[in-house]
């Protein structure tokens, strides 16, 4: 707090098997941490003390995942910054699409629907229109 940081957590997916195939490990601690700091945004608000951010991956990261993660930021506080962000093909995922513009604006609304106050696309200039 004394800082004026903020601390941003990159929520790769809220189901648990997800979480395994796409970092290999668990996800529980991270909801934990994440949930137990969500405690203290309210303390400070600008800048915002914690940001959420996910990656947008066609075939693991869909709508579904982001309703999912977008109500579990929702129960804890509706004012968390989210970031919706597009995936670029890389390293072991070389193979994968970049993220399509409606893959990304399905999934906003997706976070929106379950109450999420400050949602943005992140990575714009990533977004394509394959899918």
């Amino acid at each position: 707090m004394e800082s004026g940081g903020c601390i941003k957590f990159d929520l790769k997916a809220y189901d648990q098997r997800l979480h395994l195939a796409l970092c290999g490990v668990s996800n529980e601690r991270t909801l934990e941490n994440f949930a137990w700091l969500a405690n203290m945004a309210e303390e400070r608000t600008a800048p915002p003390f914690l940001i959420a951010s996910t990656l947008l991956v066609r075939g693991y990261v869909d709508e579904e995942e982001v309703r999912r993660i977008a109500g579990f930021i929702a129960t804890l506080n509706t004012d968390i910054p989210y970031a919706l962000l597009a995936f670029y093909p890389h390293f072991f995922m070389a193979d994968l699409p970049t993220t399509s513009r409606n893959h990304a604006l399905r999934c906003r609304e997706a976070a929106l629907k379950q109450g999420l106050k400050n949602i943005r696309v992140g990575n714009l200039h990533l977004l394509g229109s394959d899918y």
